[in-house]
């Protein structure tokens, strides 16, 4: 088997890299997303409309 260049391991660890980030960032706004809903509905309940 033929070994890697250092471009071709670095452009490898570059998209690697690029996916995890991508990855998390789904998975804060996944999050957040449910932090903003849960802040509503708890917001709403602590007020007395009437």
């Amino acid at each position: 088997m033929r070994e890697l260049s250092a471009e071709a391991r670095l452009h490898l660890y570059a998209r690697s890299l690029s996916r995890r980030t991508g990855a998390n960032l789904h998975l804060v706004a996944f999050y957040s997303a449910f932090a903003v809903i849960a802040a509503i509905v708890f917001g709403t309940l602590s007020v007395r409309p009437f």
